[in-house]
């Protein structure tokens, strides 16, 4: 059953005895005097359905605890034993001098009880409802969308490393292998670890590679007749995964004959840990290259207040910057029905994302997407005249050809002599071009973006969003948890924390049952 505070406090009550010590304006402050109004029992009820059994930690108690542990990044014995020791956590969270802090498995209870809620986010929504009240987004029409790469929680594994790993979880995970796997003549599962060969020896790595590989298809091959639960597919599935991302035939083989050897390529969408088979590589930049997922924001650039918050895959076409700006956007419930201005980098220029913002009323200020040229220092193709309606294209030397059905325009033998070849291409055949769905919003979108009214706003108001970013990035470099779903709901709690500092430095008040800005 739900445990509720009856607002009594204790002879040792910390508030009472030293209140006045914690920093004003701090968040510590704020929740030891406002947590009940920020975090009523009544948000949290369906959590707790049944009236049987042991009274729970109140709600306004436990979310206050969860805000101040993302806030902190800290572990969930770490928070036990802030709330144990610490006396600021003490009077933020409504515990008493003398009294111990609830056992750490608490925090994950709670949270297993948020996930499989119908509204997992009621921490984050808690804090947008004072956002909303305060009227600190009255008015304000620009929102900024940016993402960053965090480090995930778990070491990068090898393709060796994955294969004994994985075989000694399938052997843990479904009994029915374990005497099979005991026997297997490519390792001993029973260590864990690297066995030890002659690493510098390409025949010697192809050889071990070679015994993995069979000794996981035979444990595939003995397990496709048995009944798993959920649980032992998942660990089969992984298994069959990690035997065939990362290795290929020998060569001269025909991959029948049983020898393998690491791929020559990376393959799409690499597991790169068995220990968290959602964390992938990342390419924030060309240089920069990070293992973990990919963090979104949306923020008034005004304020630097998130409005919307998400945490996803580092990888592939549907974690895109643009892909996850429309979900966010539309995920945000403080923009309503009137257009706005959405401020991004050039990551977010795809024709798809631009379509929808105006398909939506609002307005894109966002960096175009560099072009490339087929020459160095040569024309790009808004040197080419494009007319749409007449379904036809014309390069620099003044030739115009159709744009066929699939939006290719070929001008062939007539770059042959002209004068501005070098300057457009080094094909044999002549320049080909492919135009997009998206090419002429696109188009239109890159002269506007030459517009200094344009440029004016985006330079005042995108940098925000890059602040907002470093407040919740720092010290949480790094995600605490394995898996997109247990970080996405610490990632969108974080941002519910940095709202609430936002929030009181810019002079938050509760009075008369109401929320203001000073």
């Amino acid at each position: 059953m739900q445990g509720r505070d009856d607002g009594q406090r204790q002879l040792w009550d910390v508030q009472s005895w030293a209140g006045h010590l914690l920093p004003e304006g701090s968040v510590f402050a704020f929740l030891a005097g406002h947590r009940q109004e920020l975090f009523p029992d009544d948000a949290f009820a369906d959590l707790f359905p049944s009236g049987r059994g042991r009274p729970s930690i109140p709600a306004d108690v436990i979310a206050s605890v969860l805000v101040l542990q993302t806030l902190h990044n800290l572990s969930d014995r770490q928070t036990a034993e802030a709330v144990t020791f610490d006396l600021r956590w003490k009077a933020a969270c409504g515990f008493g001098m003398t009294e111990a802090a609830f056992h750490p498995s608490v925090l994950t209870y709670w949270r297993k009880r948020l996930a499989a809620s119908e509204r997992p986010m009621r921490i984050f929504d808690a804090v947008s409802e004072v956002v909303a009240a305060s009227g600190a987004l009255t008015g304000r029409r620009r929102r900024a969308i940016d993402s960053t790469i965090l480090d995930d929680a778990v070491a990068r594994q090898d393709t060796v490393t994955q294969l004994i790993a994985q075989i000694r979880r399938v052997g843990r995970e479904v009994p029915a292998t374990a005497g099979l796997i005991a026997g297997l003549p490519g390792h001993d599962y029973a260590q864990p670890g690297k066995p030890e060969i002659a690493w510098d020896d390409a025949a010697a790595r192809d050889a071990l590679v070679s015994a993995l590989v069979g000794d996981a298809l035979t444990v595939l091959e003995h397990a496709a007749a048995l009944d798993p639960t959920e649980r032992q597919r998942e660990a089969l599935a992984l298994l069959a995964l990690v035997a065939g991302q990362d290795v290929e035939p020998a060569e001269g083989s025909d991959g029948t004959d049983g020898r393998w050897r690491i791929a020559r390529k990376v393959a799409p969408d690499r597991v790169i840990s068995t220990v968290d088979p959602e964390t992938r590589h990342a390419h924030k930049s060309r240089e920069k290259r990070q293992d973990g997922y990919k963090a979104h924001v949306v923020v008034e650039p005004d304020t630097g207040l998130v409005t919307a918050a998400a945490l996803t895959g580092a990888s592939g076409p549907a974690n895109s910057d643009a892909a996850r700006a429309c979900e966010l956007l539309e995920a945000d419930a403080s923009i309503g029905d009137e257009p706005i201005q959405v401020l991004a980098d050039s990551a977010y220029g795809s024709g798809e994302l631009l379509d929808r913002l105006t398909t939506a009323g609002h307005v894109a200020v966002i960096k175009p997407m560099p072009l490339r040229r087929a020459v160095p220092d040569g024309f790009t193709i808004d040197d080419f005249t494009v007319d749409h309606e007449a379904g036809t294209a014309t390069c620099p030397a003044g030739t115009t050809r159709p744009i066929s059905p699939k939006g290719k325009v070929t001008f062939g033998a007539a770059c042959s002599g002209c004068p501005l070849r070098q300057r457009c291409t080094t094909a044999a055949r002549g320049r080909k071009m492919t135009l997009t769905e998206h090419d002429r919003i696109k188009r239109e979108h890159r002269v506007t973006a030459k517009d200094p009214a344009f440029q004016a706003v985006y330079r005042q108001h995108r940098p925000m969003v890059e602040r907002t970013i470093a407040w919740m990035t720092r010290g949480a470099r790094r995600v605490p948890y394995r898996g997109v779903a247990g970080n996405h709901a610490w990632w969108v709690t974080r941002a519910a924390g940095i709202n609430l500092q936002r929030l009181l430095k810019l002079g938050l008040t509760h009075q008369n049952g109401t929320w203001a800005l000073a």
